[in-house]
């Protein structure tokens, strides 16, 4: 299969995965917000955020490094595959009884068995790191969609009927500790790893010169995107910080919806080219083009309607998350096309760089966030301290990444950003001035405001002739009836 192929199905199958999932999660999230108190997603949401922090130790930069190396046997995957369970247990064993401190710390005591629940999340996550990258290395990306898509159903009913029963903020665990499981489940019928009670130091140098930078751009990429909530928790309200979370989760989703999409295909097919930096760049320039075409106009779509998109996903009592979910859609545009400078340095083989880079960028992400509550003392003043600090970070990242990695010119992200621009300030003179006359129904607004983005977006697209829409849609409504046929797959062969 070509690489422009691999791209394709990669994409349409992620796609699927994620757009299915961003709907089944949004549903449970719209009927969970109306029968719990944003408190209790402001407790969750700290120890989810701890548990991510964790998570970075589990994986160690690891599952990348498989992706990336091409010389692991089948030995070699079964002894890291140990050490990482070696690795899980001990961080079980940690989160478990450091949830008596994070209570204290917070004053929270309910913390206590929450942390203790999710600290089994540690020990499965960690089993799923080989396989997990086995299944991404073999490009099985239907089969990722299916396992994902099944498992955030079965636990988005049970997460919803907890609710209904009355387990109240327990209810908030289910998805998390069940998903994690199932995953390690269907992860071991796929690709079973032999375990090894001592571990031989040979096979982890294979991949430790990657994965040491990787697992380091992990844990300062954690604090940058991280440290809002822990500190929101601590030295504000936890109402304000269920606000607040729910605002940055929502902004996430259309983030997560394009550019997560994009980004984890990008490494397991674009490695082919990490010597070859003039065809990586001009790949990474057409997905540059492509994420700004989407992201400039989604991202003043909501922007104008962020009171309608609050109300219509979580309830009329989270209208505090209002003006922190229109600040941070105004970083939008940038974020969708940032998140996905990572991939590259991966797929360049230069994570030396991207850990360089992320401290810097994390440094004066930090310093923004400690900054907005010390002397502002408000959810708006974070929000706004990350767009500040986003803008600054992505400027010099591409500088970077352009510069010294892929040894290319900045002008050719200038273009691609030239009509996604003239696309977004049309929309705005169009929806701005005439905002005092969309009807009161939250529905019929946004739907005004959406068909307005949508059509000045098509003519924008089609006179510029950046895309052929028209062609495209053609072209993939042939492409969803033959990719339903059933799937024949053998399972590859994951020596190398």
């Amino acid at each position: 299969m070509s690489l422009k192929k691999e791209m394709v199905n990669g994409v349409f199958w992620t796609a699927i995965q994620r757009y299915s999932g961003y709907v089944i999660q949004l549903i449970v999230t719209m009927i969970l917000a109306r029968l719990l108190a944003p408190e209790d997603f402001g407790v969750i949401a700290i120890a989810i955020v701890l548990i991510q922090f964790l998570n970075i130790f589990t994986s160690m930069g690891i599952g990348s490094a498989i992706i990336q190396n091409r010389d692991l046997s089948k030995r070699d995957l079964s002894i890291i595959f140990s050490f990482t369970v070696y690795v899980g247990s001990l961080l079980f064993l940690l989160f478990f009884f450091a949830s008596y401190w994070i209570a204290s710390f917070y004053g929270k005591d309910i913390l206590v068995l929450i942390c203790q629940v999710l600290s089994v999340n540690l020990f499965f996550i960690a089993l799923n790191v080989v396989p997990n990258a086995l299944i991404t290395k073999n490009k099985r990306f239907k089969f990722i969609a299916k396992r994902t898509l099944s498992l955030q159903i079965i636990s988005g009913i049970l997460s919803i009927f907890a609710a209904v029963m009355g387990l109240g903020i327990y209810s908030l665990l289910i998805a998390p500790v069940f998903t994690a499981i199932g995953v390690c489940v269907v992860n071991y019928r796929q690709y079973p790893q032999k375990f090894y009670a001592k571990i031989e130091i040979a096979p982890l140098k294979k991949i430790f010169s990657f994965s040491v930078y990787q697992f380091l751009f992990s844990i300062i990429n954690y604090f940058s995107r991280n440290l809002d909530k822990l500190i929101i928790g601590k030295y504000l309200s936890l109402s304000d910080l269920g606000f607040y979370e729910k605002s940055y989760r929502l902004m996430l989703l259309p983030l997560d919806g394009v550019t997560s999409i994009i980004t984890s295909v990008i490494h397991p097919v674009l490695t082919a080219l990490q010597d070859e930096k003039a065809k990586l760049a001009h790949h990474y320039n057409a997905i540059i083009k492509l994420l700004a075409t989407i992201s400039f106009p989604l991202g003043i779509l909501l922007y104008f309607s962020a009171g309608e998109v609050i109300q219509i996903v979580f309830g009329m009592q989270w209208d505090n998350a209002i003006p922190v979910f229109r600040i941070l859609t105004l970083s939008l545009p940038f974020q969708m096309i940032f998140t996905s400078y990572g991939s590259i340095f991966q797929s360049a083989g230069k994570t030396n760089w991207m850990f360089y880079n992320g401290l810097c960028n994390s440094c004066l992400t930090i310093t923004g966030f400690v900054i907005s509550v010390v002397y502002f003392k408000t959810i708006e003043a974070v929000a706004w301290s990350w767009n500040i600090t986003l803008t600054i970070n992505l400027i010099v990242t591409y500088l970077i990444l352009y510069k010294i990695v892929l040894r290319s010119s900045l002008a050719t992200i200038a273009k691609s950003l030239l009509f996604p621009f003239i696309n977004a300030l049309l929309i705005i003179l169009v929806i701005a001035p005439t905002q005092r006359f969309y009807p009161s129904n939250i529905y019929l607004s946004i739907g005004i405001k959406t068909f307005i983005a949508l059509f000045i977006s098509y003519l924008c697209i089609t006179i510029s002739r950046q895309y052929d829409i028209n062609g495209i849609l053609k072209e993939k409504y042939k492409s969803i009836k033959a990719s339903f046929s059933p799937e024949v797959h053998t399972k590859p062969n994951i020596s190398h």
